[in-house]
């Protein structure tokens, strides 16, 4: 069996075929993608609640990076699944990382307005004072697309 069976599953959302390959591999948690994605990081990105609950029991890298340096408390800071953001807290998932261009998933948020994850990774020790390359914080980026809540959250 190869470890692109594993990302198939996921992607498929197959629960159980997951679990029994994980089971016969444990080491393939951790295993990355040809974009440097791991397990963890597919599944939240695509919002698979239960998915990301499973690869959890099998204490993946809950701050592995893909090849442009995000994570999976990035991908969906991004896309705005505060129920996955939330698991990946409680996994001890590092609000502060910065990927490639100095974004970190607060930053994320913060620009797409997604206002209960910006409020939740305040909770969690965000820190708003982070820049990304260009020199801008959280702060000026939810300024910059005019996301009003994630502005008062910040201030």
């Amino acid at each position: 069996m190869e470890k692109s069976t594993l990302f198939t599953a996921i992607r498929d959302n197959h629960l159980n075929k997951v679990k029994e390959i994980l089971t016969a591999h444990p080491d393939w948690i951790n295993a990355t993608d040809d974009r440097g994605s791991g397990p963890l990081l597919l599944s939240a990105y695509f919002g698979l609640i239960e998915m990301t609950r499973l690869l959890l029991e099998f204490n993946p890298d809950v701050d592995a990076k893909d090849l442009s340096g995000n994570t999976a408390l990035m991908g969906v800071s991004f896309k705005g699944y505060t129920n996955i953001a939330r698991m990946l807290l409680e996994a001890g998932a590092d609000t502060n990382i910065k990927n490639g261009n100095n974004s970190t998933a607060l930053i994320f948020a913060a620009t797409f307005g997604k206002d209960d994850i910006v409020k939740l990774l305040l909770e969690h020790g965000a820190k708003k004072e982070i820049t990304d390359s260009a020199g801008y914080t959280a702060l000026d980026h939810a300024k910059m697309q005019g996301m009003q809540q994630a502005v008062s959250l910040l201030e």
